[in-house]
């Protein structure tokens, strides 16, 4: 994010002309969300002995989050003149951690840490995802609404089941050099389409992950067997090695971009500094008190809740009816902007015990 501001205050003092790149950052950002869930879901070991740890990590992710959406959309809806629905839609990017940043910042930490971080980061930006659109996307909240978003839930299952079936089949079978990013294409087609219907689209790329990553686990069923288990596992070892580089590439570019668009005068709004100072106390006073409920450890995990690329793009995709002057650009790059340092302090103070716990 500095290289990129530094960039375009160069090109400012040099008189350089540059293209608007802002419809690029959308772009950018959900190619990017699909394989840092899709990197983050290959790394996860699930079996009967970690239910428990996931249900916990679950809870974790959505409590907070769906606790922190109200507080902030009430707080909206008293300062902002709006309604509560519209604070509320608001006020979800805010509330979303962004695993673009969580999971590459935990890999020096202990295993047990850096798999709940990258289960609860996933996690929460699927649920922020699927609370945004069913907040976005109905006009009036009811028992219809409801059995509609079930019902999209059931299908984005199916769809999964289908299409977790035929990439692996694809990638056990293919025996051409240039398998990989087809491979990877089809998944993000399969994302797009799915978003066009306004499916929860991130929970395929999740179980799509996690099937690859366990295949181990399941190679005693004799559906699993069909795909040649033993070969479909080596194939996962090199495809995942693929998703982490051009997940890294991918994510570099978005954040060296958004750096890019940042204006001086949107982070040092004084407008709505003291908002962003609130709302990031918010943020880590409310997950101090459910890592305390749920007896966690508190460091360093208390300082990983960083908002980035998923807080965008939920902001930049928020219907123009239901816009708000509070909650603005100014404020979405002052929290990004906050949240990070309390983590890059926080890791950096606990970064000899959490080497060596």
């Amino acid at each position: 994010m500095i290289l990129g501001w530094t960039v375009k205050q160069g090109c400012n003092i040099f008189d350089i002309n540059t293209p608007d790149l802002t419809s690029i950052l959308p772009i950018l950002g959900t190619v990017g969300l699909i394989l840092i869930v899709l990197e983050g879901s290959l790394e996860l070991e699930l079996n009967m002995s970690k239910l428990y740890f996931v249900g916990k990590t679950s809870l974790v992710a959505l409590l907070p989050m769906i606790l922190f959406s109200f507080l902030l959309a009430y707080a909206f809806k008293y300062f902002g003149n709006t309604t509560f629905k519209v604070g509320l839609a608001n006020a979800i990017p805010f509330a979303v951690i962004s695993s673009a940043i969580a999971i590459p910042s935990v890999q020096n930490l202990i295993p047990k840490n850096k798999e709940f971080i990258t289960y609860e980061s996933s996690l929460s930006d699927i649920f922020g995802v699927v609370f945004f659109n069913f907040i976005t996307l109905n006009d009036n909240i009811g028992t219809s609404s409801v059995g509609h978003f079930i019902l999209e839930l059931t299908v984005i299952l199916i769809v999964t089941f289908i299409a977790t079936l035929t990439l692996a089949f694809l990638l056990s079978k293919i025996k051409h050099h240039v398998k990989f990013v087809p491979i990877i294409l089809m998944i993000i087609l399969i994302y797009g389409a799915s978003k066009i219907y306004h499916l929860p689209a991130l929970i395929f790329i999740l179980l799509f992950g996690i099937f690859l990553g366990n295949i181990d686990e399941l190679k005693n069923i004799k559906l699993i067997q069909q795909l040649k288990p033993d070969i479909l596992n080596k194939e996962v070892h090199k495809f995942k090695d693929l998703v982490t580089e051009i997940a890294f590439l991918i994510r570099s570019l978005f954040f060296l971009l958004f750096g890019f668009l940042i204006q001086t005068e949107e982070l040092l709004n004084a407008a709505t500094i003291f908002w962003a100072i609130g709302i990031t106390i918010t943020i880590f006073i409310i997950r101090y008190v459910f890592l305390k409920l749920f007896k966690l450890s508190i460091k360093p995990i208390i300082f990983i809740a960083p908002r980035g690329l998923i807080t965008i793009l939920l902001f930049l995709t928020i219907p123009v009816s239901q816009a708000i002057n509070l909650a603005n650009k100014s404020l979405i790059i002052q929290v990004i902007t906050l949240t990070a340092l309390v983590m890059m302090i926080g890791l950096m103070t606990n970064k000899k015990t959490s080497t060596t716990s």
